[in-house]
């Protein structure tokens, strides 16, 4: 597995300062997303872990899933957290070229019920030109602060809670997946990170 940091630098969050990253941290606010979905395996449960504490998430959800789970990407919606596009197909944006890159956009869009105002790349890569053009559509851009790395079958659970509670801050955007890989660390660690957060009068917010 390529390298990649849990913890985003600041000189990254400044070169691409057009994207958001991170939020205020005056509030003590944490807004948790979840890329890959719907999954059978994994979404539901998660939304029954936030509705016990009542938090809200960011759902970034890929568009053919979406075809075929509508009824879970419903319940996302009924369950007031925000969506976003996550492409259909799940595409590398520097191996993919930007037409097809937009035209694959475009597709996950007649997926969804109407067009998020959100978008995260797969695997956080885009070139200048996709992002100029994604943003030309209406969409905001969102990365994060913390990258759980739950995606990392050579961690432990233990390790990825680890990873979360050590670099979350106020306003910090933290990344998981409700996917079947990243399932298990997620069963460990959200539960923990809810009440973790929760004790110490963290608000765990979507992102509009």
């Amino acid at each position: 597995m390529k390298p990649y940091l849990v913890k985003t630098p600041s000189l990254v969050k400044f070169i691409f300062r057009n994207w958001v990253w991170s939020f205020s941290k005056k509030e003590k606010a944490i807004y948790l997303t979840f890329d890959d979905g719907p999954t059978p395996e994994i979404t539901e449960w998660t939304l029954d872990q936030l509705n016990k504490y009542n938090a809200k998430a960011t759902f970034f959800c890929i568009g053919k899933n979406v075809l075929q789970h509508p009824e879970i990407f419903q319940k996302i919606i009924d369950n007031n957290h925000s969506i976003g596009n996550h492409t259909h197909n799940h595409l590398h944006g520097l191996k993919t070229t930007t037409a097809d890159y937009l035209d694959n956009i475009n597709k996950a869009e007649s997926a969804f019920q109407k067009k998020p105002k959100l978008f995260r790349p797969p695997y956080g890569k885009l070139s200048f030109s996709q992002a100029k053009q994604i943003k030309g559509k209406g969409y905001k851009i969102v990365m994060w602060d913390v990258l759980s790395a739950d995606f990392d079958t050579s961690i432990s659970k233990e390790k990825c809670l680890k990873n979360v509670i050590k670099h979350t801050l106020n306003g910090s955007i933290v990344v998981f997946h409700d996917s079947v890989k990243a399932s298990e660390k997620l069963k460990f660690v959200l539960p923990q990170l809810l009440e973790y957060y929760t004790s110490k009068g963290f608000l765990f917010k979507s992102i509009e």
